[in-house]
Order: structure tokens, then sequence, then C-alpha cells
């Protein structure tokens, strides 16, 4: 957009016009841009793309492209040593942003969420969903409150083969013909959808199985090499002590006691 900005009707070749801003997010008041002022005035031309606020030849101010943080109260004033000229004359800048979410709806299907506000946060006197020259197709529920309105948009019936192919071009219109344009993913075929993702899960599955056989496998042969081991150690301890005979050791103690 431009914003104009009327000269004096007098001017002495000393006078500095400036742009001046007081944004949305804050009190503070910034300087945009300032030039001297020379009569006659250029031919007016619009600027480039580098910049999104910039000064045409007739000290108008052009937006192009503007941000959330180009949002506030602009306007612009002509000071000299002779005289000060300040125009009254201020713009209220807003800036129309969208947002765009994924959520599911009951069933597991997927949606879009759109969302559409105003900054600085005005009420909207009214919002318009098309898609194409028509309303919006499909399952859709609106809602509407202060300085945004939402849009939930579910697939559903009623599209053609077609047109359910290609992305889905939605807008959101405000008054003065502004608004903003969402793009929805076209819907992919719904057979590789759902074969896809269970033959993951059954491949996963398996090897997850075959990985815990395994562990239950090493961890019996580790069992049972673990247990011939006890057992040899054990033969080999016995075999090395000697044997303890009880009816010898008895006889010969009595034997000696009777010699005694």
């Amino acid at each position: 957009m431009e914003l104009p900005c009327p000269l004096p009707p007098t001017l002495h070749g000393d006078e500095l016009l400036s742009w001046f801003c007081s944004p949305a997010a804050g009190s503070s008041t910034a300087l945009v841009t300032q030039i001297q002022v020379a009569r006659p005035a250029p031919d007016p031309g619009k600027p480039g793309r580098e910049s999104r606020l910039k000064l045409l030849g007739n000290y108008s101010l052009w937006l192009e492209g503007s941000k959330e943080g180009d949002a506030g109260r602009y306007w612009c004033a002509v000071l000299g040593q002779r005289h000060k000229y300040h125009n009254w004359r201020v713009y209220d800048v807003s800036v129309l942003r969208g947002s765009q979410l994924s959520a599911k709806a009951a069933d597991g299907a997927p949606c879009s969420v759109l969302l559409c506000s105003v900054v600085p946060a005005r009420r909207l006197d009214s919002v318009t969903w098309v898609e194409g020259r028509g309303p919006v197709r499909g399952h859709v529920q609106a809602f509407w409150g202060d300085g945004a309105a939402l849009l939930l948009v579910c697939p559903g019936e009623g599209l053609p083969e077609s047109r359910g192919r290609r992305p889905r071009l939605i807008r959101c219109v405000v008054p003065q013909n502004k608004g903003v344009s969402f793009s929805l993913a076209a819907p992919t075929d719904a057979s590789p959808a759902l074969c896809a993702p269970s033959t993951g899960w059954d491949v996963l599955w398996i090897l997850m199985l075959l990985f815990t056989v395994g562990q239950a496998f090493a961890i019996l042969v580790l069992s049972i090499m673990l247990w011939r081991r006890r057992v040899q150690g054990a033969q080999c301890r016995d075999a090395s002590v000697p044997q303890f005979k009880p009816e010898i050791q008895v006889y010969e103690n009595i034997h000696l006691a009777r010699l005694r």
C-alpha cells in the first residue's frame, strides 16, 4: 500500500521530511526514513523488492510484503528552521497473517486447521472462507472470535475424483477484499497408505521376536556349559581327597585299646 504525505503550501528549502512509526507491539516511536524536501518533487516510482518500507518520489511511504513487525501507526512531519509542519493524517496499518496446523478427527482421518488473524488484534467484522469460486467442500467447521477466525477442514464425500488428487486452495477473505491463501496437500491413495504401515510393523515385530529367541538360546547354552564345568570340578575334588574307611579305623582303635 501507499501512504501519502501532503506537503505544506510553502517551502523554504531547509525542511526535512520524516516518517515515523509507533509499532503495535510497543509504545515507542521509531524513525522510518528522512529526506530533504525539494520542489518540484521528482516523479513518483515504486521501489524495488529489496525493502518492505521505502520512500517514493512523491514523499509517500510504500509498504510491500509487510510482516507482523510492520503493523502499527504511521505519520509524517516536515520540520525546518522557520516553521514546523505536522501532518496530522495518521495511518493505522494492520497485517493479516495465516497459520496452518494439522489435526486428526475422532475416526483418525487427517484434518487441517486454518487460522486467519489480524495484528494488532481487533474485531473482524466479517470473514468468508472460499475454495475456488464457491464454499469450502468436505466436512468443515468455522469458529470466529475477537481478532481471529478458524476453520477446521476434514476430508468428506462430495469431492470429485480429479479434484481430490490435486492440492486444494482455500482463501480467508476479510473486508476490502483482503485475504490469506492456504494450500492443502493432495490426499494420497488409500491402498498404499494402509499397507505400508502394517508391513513395516510386521517386519519390526518379526525382528524383535528373532532377537528375543536368539537371546534365550544363548542364555540356555551358557547355562548348560556352566553346569557341566561345575559337575566336572566337583568330580575332580572328590578324586583328590582320600576315602575314609570307618570299619578299619574302628577296628584298629579297638585293637590298640586292648593291647594297652
